[in-house]
């Protein structure tokens, strides 16, 4: 049988990074499969929803969340968990593709293979999710993981919007709740630089009060 796998949510300052594999024969993937970043909102849990009501489809999901983040680098992350998705579906004698998470896709291959009990064989490609049917299906699974989990955190947060350093209202909510609270929220990845410039501005703010 063959399989996909591919993650999503590497990026953002806020909440888990999310990968998914999908293993099931190509004739039961439904029309309209693209990289999830292509996709509408409606039209990827669609195609999310038909992917995980199918019992042809098996999908296997891993989730790692910020403190592992912190703790790890994104390289060896990705790699991980393509691997632990792709541990919930993939048999010996399989074989499929990883959208690539390294420069080398080989290298990438090999590092996902290497943690996989399944004798399987796994190939990876840069941009597979665009290319392949499976791996843009485990694109969509994924990025549906992400939005969930995102839609999770604006319920306990409020507005923390997309999660990225670039969005301005997730840069807001990690200001506010400084100012509120002297601390990072549980749901941010320290390490990453907005982090730090958000804590070393109130640090300033509060120092300038003096």
């Amino acid at each position: 049988m063959e399989f996909g796998a591919d993650e999503a949510g590497k990026g953002p300052v806020l909440g888990s990074m999310f990968a998914a594999a999908v293993r099931a024969p190509r004739t039961a993937l439904p029309a309209g499969l693209d990289d999830s970043k292509r996709l509408g909102d409606d039209c990827r849990e669609r195609l999310a929803d038909r992917l995980r009501a199918d019992d042809r489809v098996a999908v296997g999901v891993a989730e790692v969340p910020p403190e592992r983040i912190d703790a790890g680098n994104t390289n060896d992350l990705t790699v991980a968990a393509q691997a632990e998705a792709l541990a919930a579906v993939v048999e010996s004698g399989d074989e499929g593709l990883c959208d690539a998470g390294d420069v080398d896709a080989d290298r990438f291959a090999a590092r996902v293979a290497r943690r996989l009990d399944a004798d399987a064989t796994v190939r990876a490609r840069h941009g597979a999710d665009a290319a392949d049917d499976l791996v843009a299906a485990a694109s969509v699974l994924a990025k549906s993981a992400r939005e969930s989990h995102v839609a999770a955190l604006e319920a306990e947060y409020g507005a923390v919007g997309s999660g990225y350093p670039s969005d301005p209202t997730t840069r807001a909510f990690l200001r506010e709740h400084v100012a509120a609270t002297g601390d990072l929220p549980a749901c941010a990845r320290e390490s990453w630089a907005t982090c730090e410039d958000v804590l070393a501005a109130a640090e300033q703010s509060a120092l300038g009060e003096f």
